[in-house]
């Protein structure tokens, strides 16, 4: 009880969504915006309990206009398994949604139109959030599966590759299908600036991932995965080989042979406190 408490302290609703809501009152309109509202704040309350449950540090929950999104303070360090579940955890609520207005509309207690209406709009949140475009969750699984076999920096800058030709896409069919259709283009314009301001925040994202990681934030690096470096490479390429949910030791090579082991913390420690920005990694193996 105290963490559902909590979770509802973080909501916070954007000042266009009361000017939408007014006018859905004003347009007899307030019962169709007012279902897709609970929807989406239903999924996100199912990202934010999926967090909670682990212990994720929750920024706020915050209803837009078109949408909803759950800010997490976690920067990729998290294992994979348990971002994996709060990503899901949002579209999976869709499920017991239409099981619910199915059994409802069975026993007779809601009207065919309403059911309709509600099934439709679950189906549409359900179906447009697992596109493969970022932010929406189908970008983050994308995310989390290149994850598996990348370094987080090429992982991060597929992702968004992948998502600017998916939405690029999207926006050709919407353009042939449908292209009067107002609601539609205010959110796919929304997911253009939020693509173009994630590609613009990637170097500071990926500090971000290896900050948390220097200073602790580690639990889920269950797999050892040695990372072999050439006693010429620069400090911040090595780094850049770092990937979600492993263990990195560092084998320093000379002319194909080893040289050296370093641990990660150590290139981390010369890179944030040392600052150690230029230096090669045969500089730290004499070093430590």
């Amino acid at each position: 009880m105290n963490r559902a408490i909590q979770l509802l302290r973080l909501i916070s609703i954007h000042p266009l969504l009361w000017i939408i809501m007014a006018l859905s009152i004003a347009t007899a309109h307030f019962l169709e915006v007012s279902l897709l509202l609970g929807i989406i704040f239903i999924h996100e309350m199912g990202h934010a309990a999926a967090a909670s449950f682990f212990s994720w540090r929750i920024k706020k929950i915050t209803l837009l206009p078109f949408g909803g999104v759950a800010e997490m303070d976690e920067h990729g360090n998290r294992p994979l398994r348990e971002e994996t579940i709060v990503v899901i955890a949002g579209p999976l609520q869709h499920v017991w949604m239409v099981s619910l207005a199915y059994g409802l509309f069975s026993l007779h207690l809601i009207p065919e139109d309403l059911f309709r209406l509600f099934i439709s709009y679950n189906v549409m949140i359900f179906v447009f959030n697992l596109f493969p475009v970022w932010p929406l969750d189908g970008g983050k699984l994308v995310f989390l599966l290149l994850s598996l076999k990348n370094s987080f920096p090429n992982a991060h800058r597929l992702t968004l590759i992948i998502s600017f030709f998916s939405l690029l896409l999207f926006s050709l069919i919407i353009l042939l299908a449908a292209p009067t259709h107002i609601n539609v283009w205010v959110v796919i314009a929304f997911l253009y600036f939020s693509l173009y301001h994630e590609w613009k925040q990637r170097r500071f994202i990926f500090m971000r991932f290896l900050l948390e990681r220097y200073y602790g934030k580690k639990s889920g690096l269950r797999a050892l995965k040695p990372i072999q470096a050439d006693e010429q490479d620069l400090l911040i390429h090595v780094l850049e080989k770092f990937q979600r949910g492993c263990k990195h030791p560092i084998i320093v090579e000379a002319g194909g042979r080893e040289k050296g082991q370093l641990d990660e913390n150590e290139l981390l420690h010369a890179y944030f406190t040392e600052k150690r920005l230029t230096d090669k990694i045969s500089d730290l193996l004499f070093s430590y």
